[in-house]
């Protein structure tokens, strides 16, 4: 399928993502809550091809810029019991393909947390494209996913009361991109 049948707005070639209007969150619950955290420092481009199946997407994410708005918290989530991001200081995801189902589209790809890798499908929205003030082109998408962080070797958790547990295994991730046009 081409770009143009789905988008014609969005042209083909780099769109570099733009860290300062876009996000990088996610929310997996801590006791009878949930708790929301975005990672602030990451970089990344989208190549749009011609044929919409052969665009691709790379992302590196700073492990250590995780912020949860509790210092405490983040401190503890850095930590070798965590995330361990001495040693393991960056994630990152790159596609592997391209793909619609009906009028949803999916990004297919590798994500990288502590140097596990494993597959991943996003789905995708394409929320269009503008001019800037600043004479640039910028294109719109929002992701999303669910894992399980113990599929990427993410295993503290501390066990309560009954068969309940400080956090859950399921991390649903979220993405805000807004991309410039190179």
């Amino acid at each position: 399928m081409s770009i143009a049948a789905v988008a014609p707005e969005l042209t083909a070639g780099t769109w570099n993502i733009d860290p300062g209007h876009s996000e990088v969150t996610f929310v997996i619950r801590h006791l009878m809550t949930k708790v929301r955290g975005a990672f602030t420092d990451f970089t990344g481009a989208v190549q749009i091809a011609e044929e919409l199946g052969e665009s691709t997407a790379t992302v590196e994410v700073r492990m250590d810029s995780l912020d949860t708005r509790n210092p405490d918290r983040d401190a503890h989530v850095r930590t070798a019991d965590v995330l361990d991001v001495e040693k393991y200081p960056t994630m990152t995801f790159t596609t592997t393909g391209v793909r619609a189902e009906g009028d949803e589209y999916y990004l297919d790809g590798d994500l990288t947390i502590k140097d596990v890798t494993r597959p991943l499908s996003l789905r995708v929205e394409f929320n269009g494209v503008g001019e800037d003030p600043w004479g640039g082109t910028r294109a719109g998408f929002s992701a999303e996913t669910t894992i399980n962080r113990k599929d990427w070797g993410i295993e503290f958790n501390v066990p309560l009361k009954g068969e309940k547990a400080l956090l859950s295994d399921k991390v649903d991730i979220q993405l805000e991109v807004q991309a410039v046009r190179a």
